[in-house]
């Protein structure tokens, strides 16, 4: 492979891996945004959604897309009940729902091992076999299985973004996020906007989870890496500042899957830390983060 067909093939795997990442970290700044609630448990919904294809998929035998389906309303299922039962008795104690969420996160975690068994990962048979090669060429190859990764991420980003920008809900949840009190004002119930968000985030993540099975080892703790990096991203983008996630998943995956490729996994990690670092020194408030909070 030549110099410029490894750069070809870097930046097409960025674009995979960007793709995955924004969806993750939207939906994790999202319940921020409006709840303002630090949701840990995020990472072990993208496990559930993992976990719910595998068995859907390699045990039960249904569908792939149909095991993708409702591997993604299982989770939302899931968080509908940690709104309900447990951020919504916290609202307005960030300390306090920070704390429900990491046990839930554990919560999660010990009921995958009690279920599946701790040992052995799980793995699913990739759906889609084939490959693409990149304009023809031959040496650059992108799997099937990654294409449909990009063209899930790709949909649901492009239909949250029409449901918040063209909807009355949308709206609505960018009011609460904005100004939760003069939201309140207007007639929009916080409670219900709080929910839909948290259904809402806790799909994109299960989405992920779904359409990423195939490609990833399932195991309880397979949402802890992700979750580091939806973090990054998150205070890189701003808190809060859905604009400044996608910008924020976009850069942070192309210099991560770029170091990378060229110097290392670990390496890419920690320069990926050293350049959240550096863009809050410069902007402390990240990229498109104001200095007060909604």
């Amino acid at each position: 492979m030549t110099d410029l067909e490894l750069i070809l093939q870097t930046i097409m795997n960025s674009l995979i891996a960007s793709s995955f990442t924004a969806i993750f970290a939207v939906g994790l700044v999202l319940i921020f945004g409006i709840m303002q609630v630090v949701n840990f448990a995020h990472g072990a919904l993208y496990m559930v959604g993992a976990f719910s294809t595998w068995y859907l998929y390699s045990e039960l035998g249904l569908p792939f897309f149909v095991a993708i389906i409702l591997a993604t309303l299982l989770t939302a299922a899931v968080g509908l009940v940690m709104e309900r039962a447990l951020f919504r008795p916290m609202r307005g104690n960030l300390f306090g729902g920070l704390i429900v969420s990491v046990g839930m996160m554990f919560v999660l975690e010990v009921l995958s091992v009690y279920l599946f068994g701790q040992g052995l990962m799980k793995n699913i048979t990739p759906y889609f076999k084939e490959s693409w090669h990149v304009f023809g060429i031959e040496s650059v190859t992108i799997a099937h299985s990654r294409l449909f990764v990009f063209a899930v991420a790709t949909f649901i980003l492009v239909a949250f973004w029409l449901f918040m920008s063209r909807t009355r809900l949308g709206w609505a949840m960018r009011a609460c996020a904005q100004n939760p009190e003069a939201a309140a004002l207007q007639g929009i119930s916080i409670g219900k906007i709080s929910m839909l968000a948290m259904v809402i985030s806790a799909a994109m993540a299960g989405a992920g989870g779904a359409v990423m099975a195939p490609l990833v080892r399932i195991t309880p703790q397979m949402g802890h890496s992700v979750l580091i990096t939806a973090f990054i991203v998150m205070i890189v983008g701003g808190m809060g500042s859905i604009e400044g996630a996608l910008i924020a998943a976009f850069a942070y995956s192309f210099f991560h899957t770029f170091v990378t490729t060229y110097v290392g996994g670990e390496i890419a990690t920690i320069l990926g830390l050293v350049l959240m670092l550096m863009v809050l020194i410069v902007k402390p408030t990240g990229i498109m983060g104001e200095r007060e909070s909604v």
